[in-house]
């Protein structure tokens, strides 16, 4: 398997845990999302790889991103996507964009092992969190409304504009030029109901799950 995460303290300690089942094998690293593309086409090129544990924000691309491309370059390759974010923000964004599970990082190591397992031998991992937020999503898919509208493009930008960052800092991690991202932000406070960043600060403090 391969683990892409930026901080390498995280994947010491993953595959310490991982450790414990010598039948899983880290064979590869990476540290931003182009390194995970890269390392990914070079394993599939050989002996293959049969799993990627895949952190959201990572640098150079977002993890979102690159689970998109793994879809479509790779739809067979399971993912499982690791995070520090709430389970019901994102659980159910990474299990609709393709993901086989959703792991928050704090999580047990027992219920990591289940996680890897599960989803190595084609499986679906859901924890009750996500699987009831799934669930929840399905029911009301027919008239999304406030963050739950944003597209893939503008909950990125959605969740970064709610941590602080500049338009022109969005622009740079995203790869995205200045107005382009203005005009997400535009999109993003229509549909929010909000009119400038102090209210969507609000609105994602009130909606924590969005």
């Amino acid at each position: 398997m391969l683990i892409g995460d930026d901080h390498r303290i995280v994947r010491e300690g993953i595959k310490q845990i991982l450790a414990e089942a010598p039948q899983l094998q880290v064979v590869a690293e990476a540290a931003t999302g182009p390194e995970v593309l890269a390392q990914v086409a070079l394993l599939q090129a050989g002996a293959g790889l049969d799993l990627v544990l895949l952190d959201i924000a990572l640098p150079g691309m977002d993890g979102l991103d690159v689970l998109e491309q793994l879809q479509r370059d790779w739809p067979r390759l399971p993912v499982l996507m690791l995070s520090t974010y709430p389970e019901k923000q994102y659980g159910v964004r990474c299990i609709r964009l393709g993901a086989s599970g959703y792991l928050n990082k704090s999580a047990d190591p027992d219920d990591m092992l289940t996680a890897v397992h599960k989803v190595a031998a084609g499986g679906l991992y859901l924890t009750p969190a996500v699987a009831e937020a799934l669930a929840q999503s399905v029911g009301r898919s027919g008239s999304k409304t406030g963050a739950q509208a944003l597209s893939h493009r503008e909950h990125q930008v959605y969740r970064l504009l709610t941590q602080g960052h500049s338009v022109s800092d969005i622009g740079a991690q995203l790869g995205l030029a200045a107005n382009t991202v203005s005009t997400y932000r535009a999109r993003i406070l229509e549909k929010t109901g909000t009119k400038n960043d102090v209210e969507l600060a609000l609105y994602a403090q009130r909606h924590p799950s969005a």
